[in-house]
């Protein structure tokens, strides 16, 4: 059941930091027109709509990479585990 865990814990990774990222991003934007300029203000939410799409798309990558380095890290770790040797009955 650990490993099951474990496995479930690394592929959250990805997913929890896409969304981090895409709700800092939003939530650190004070107007949609400060984002753009007073000139493109009316086509503003499509700006930051894509601006948070990327945000997204960057944490998602980010979180893949880190997720794919901290699993290539516990599979070293465990290969690296001395093994108990087996006694006969």
């Amino acid at each position: 059941m650990r490993v099951v865990f474990r496995h479930f814990a690394i592929a959250l990774i990805p997913l929890l930091l896409g969304l981090a990222a895409g709700w800092a991003f939003a939530f650190t934007q004070e107007s949609c027109g400060r984002l753009v300029g007073p000139v493109f203000a009316p086509k503003c939410r499509w700006v930051q709509l894509e601006y948070q799409i990327m945000f997204h798309m960057a944490g998602t990558a980010l979180g893949c990479l880190l997720a794919a380095i901290i699993g290539a890290w516990l599979e070293l770790r465990r290969r690296r585990a001395p093994e108990l040797p087996v006694v006969a009955a």
